[in-house]
Formats: structure tokens, C-alpha cells, sequence
């Protein structure tokens, strides 16, 4: 028509739901973060397309890499309902850095991926931060990451995570080693509680409660329950390394994740070897406690979704179980003799229970 005028403009990306600016602007934010996990090897700076890593600076001769990734899970949903977004990067970070110690390794750089519906730098700056905190906790550079900002494939408000760890040892110093043997010691590492795995049934329990995410913790009651949830994985990286270079007997590592005891110790114990363990040596954080009565969850269905208060299990020679205690124990944790090493048949379950954990 005659005199028509379009007043229509082009679309950007931002007309799309996705910010660049936005994003440059928080990756400036973050720099100062990812500086502070410096360390021999790198130099923790971000904006290239890629991480550095020098090998020798770290002092390594001949080293084999070592290399694993993870997430959060649904742990995810209670760090977004509760707005507290500065613990889950400390569980990113732990998950990763947990599984590399357990081959020996030492965790040396990791990267992380953000992705979201929208973008919240608010939001995203407190992720890092706590993914910069476990990387300063295990020693381990940060030395990259992704954030990816992607609407229609998220809700606003949501968000999700994975890391990746890589790690080195000195050729012929990984674990587990080949003389695992009966009689071997076991020694379990005290959880911080559940860690980053079962929050499933976790959120479930929780709704079955009629509980609040602000109301007081039941096993805890001086926290909000959500924040009490939200308790960070431990990380045993220095604790281990100190126990590694100290040459004290260390046979075997199992990081107790999905699957618990039964599922994560026979991943390093060989042919023939199977795990007694006393369930009544070990003291578990009152929160498995209430998570058993609370949503009437049987023993043996605790001890396959949750640590029950092991994070991690050492495998120690007999006759350096004592030293090896004393030595974690100056290094911070608490330490448990949890059990030993035994011959099994094929028939055998590869983990026996004796005892209880007194949840009932």
C-alpha cells in the first residue's frame, strides 16, 4: 500500500534469550575467582579457547593422566528453591577430585559447564565461587569452564552443572594396587553427610514430611533444613595425598558415591576378594538417621543410595592401619576401622554386612 511504513526491526539474539553481553560481563567478574586457584603448572587464567597445563613445572617426570567428570543432581533443585547457589560448586568439584585421588593421582585442573534457561550473573558468580572454593580446597587449578545460555531448553531460574577433574601420578604409582590381599584393613572416612548423591529420594522424603525447605532441620535443628541439605562433599584430595606420599600402606581407594558400599568398594577389590564390613563401627551424621524413619527406608536400601557416613574407604596393609589412622586423623578426618578383606566364592555377595547402622 501507498505510504506503508514497516516498523518492524531485524531480531538479535538477545530478542532470542540470550545475552552476550551478559555472559562477557560475568566472565569478567570471575577472573579474580579463578586467579585465586593458582598453582604450580598453571597460571588460572581464563578467556582463551582453552586450558593450559605444564607437567613438568608441576614436577612431574613421568606422569600417567588421570581424568573424570560429574555433576550435582537433583541437589540442583534444592540449591535453586532455597536461592543458596555458593555450595554446589564445592560438590561439583568434590565429585570429580574424589574419583581422580582414588587412582592415586594428584587432581591438577578442572573445568566446569553452566547451563541455564536465562542468564543470572548473581547467580552464576555464586556457583563459581564455590567451584573456585573446592578447586583451592583439593588443590587443583580452575583453568576453564563453559556457561551456556539456553531458553526453551531450561525454565528460567534453572540451571545445571558438570565438571571435569584430570589428575597425574608417576607411571607405576596408581591404585588400586595389585597385593590387595586378606586380612587388609578397611578404614572409612567420615562423610560431611549425604554428599551429592540419592537427592531423589531426598526430595521425596522431604515432601512426604510436609516439610519447608526454611523450617528448622529435624536432625538439625539450628538450621533451615535446606540449607542444612546443602552441606557440602567433603573433600579428601590433601588428606590422601599426605597419606599417599608418606608411602604408609595405602592398597586401595573407594570413593562411596551412587550405589553406596555395596555398589563402589568391589569396583577395587580383585577376583576372590570380597569386604566384611561391622555396620555398628560406623557412626553416621544424624541426618541418614531421620531420612531412614522419616521416609521408613530399610537398611539395606540406606546403604545403596547414600555414604551412611562414608565417603571414602581406604584399603590399608594390617600392619599399617595404626600409623596410616594416626596420619588422617592429623590431617583432619575422621577415621574409622570399619572392616577387612576376606576370600569369597563366586556365589558370595563381594560386600557382607555384620552389625547395623541403629537407624531403627
Amino acid at each position: 500500500m501507498a505510504g506503508s511504513q514497516t516498523t518492524d526491526a531485524g531480531l538479535t539474539y538477545a530478542d532470542a534469550g540470550v545475552d552476550i553481553d551478559a555472559g562477557n560481563a560475568l566472565v569478567e567478574r570471575l577472573k579474580a575467582l579463578v586467579r585465586a586457584t593458582r598453582r604450580s603448572g598453571a597460571d588460572a587464567e581464563i578467556g582463551g579457547f582453552g586450558g593450559l597445563f605444564d607437567l613438568k613445572a608441576a614436577g612431574f617426570s613421568d606422569p600417567v593422566l588421570v581424568a573424570a567428570n560429574d555433576g550435582v543432581g537433583t541437589k540442583l533443585k534444592i540449591a535453586i528453591e532455597t536461592g543458596i547457589h555458593d555450595t554446589v560448586g564445592v560438590d561439583l568439584v568434590a565429585m570429580s577430585v574424589n574419583d581422580v585421588i582414588v587412582q592415586g593421582a594428584e587432581p591438577l585442573f578442572f573445568l566446569d559447564y553452566f547451563a541455564c534457561g536465562r542468564l543470572s550473573g548473581d547467580t552464576a558468580y555464586e556457583v563459581v565461587k564455590g567451584i573456585a572454593t573446592g578447586c583451592m580446597e583439593a588443590g587443583c587449578a580452575l583453568v576453564g569452564g563453559e556457561t551456556a545460555e539456553m531458553p526453551g531448553m531450561y525454565a528460567d531460574g534453572d540451571y545445571d552443572l558438570a565438571g571435569f577433574a584430570v589428575g597425574a601420578a608417576e607411571r607405576g604409582r596408581l591404585l588400586p594396587r595389585r597385593d590387595v590381599a586378606p586380612g587388609d584393613v578397611l578404614l572409612g572416612l567420615a562423610s560431611s553427610g549425604v554428599h551429592s548423591n540419592g537427592f531423589s529420594l531426598v526430595r521425596r522424603i522431604v515432601a512426604r514430611a510436609g516439610l519447608e525447605l526454611d523450617a528448622p532441620a529435624p536432625f538439625a535443628p539450628s538450621q533451615p533444613l535446606g540449607r542444612a541439605l546443602l552441606t557440602p562433599t567433603r573433600i579428601y584430595v590433601r588428606s590422601l595425598l599426605a597419606a599417599l606420599k608418606a608411602g604408609l600402606g595405602i592398597k586401595a581407594l573407594a570413593h562411596i558415591t551412587g550405589g553406596g558400599l555395596p555398589d563402589n568398594l568391589p569396583r577395587v577389590l580383585p577376583d576372590g576378594l570380597g569386604a566384611v564390613i561391622d555396620l555398628s563401627t560406623i557412626s553416621s551424621p544424624p541426618v541418614f538417621g531421620w531420612l531412614a524413619q522419616a521416609g521408613g527406608v530399610a537398611e539395606a536400601e540406606m546403604l545403596r543410595t547414600f555414604n551412611c557416613g562414608v565417603g571414602m574407604v581406604v584399603v590399608a596393609a594390617r600392619d599399617e592401619a595404626d600409623r596410616l589412622t594416626t596420619l588422617l586423623a592429623l590431617e583432619g578426618e575422621t577415621v574409622m576401622r570399619i572392616g577387612e578383606i576376606a576370600p569369597i566364592d563366586k556365589a558370595d555377595e563381594p560386600v557382607r554386612f555384620i552389625g547395623s547402622l541403629g537407624f531403627a
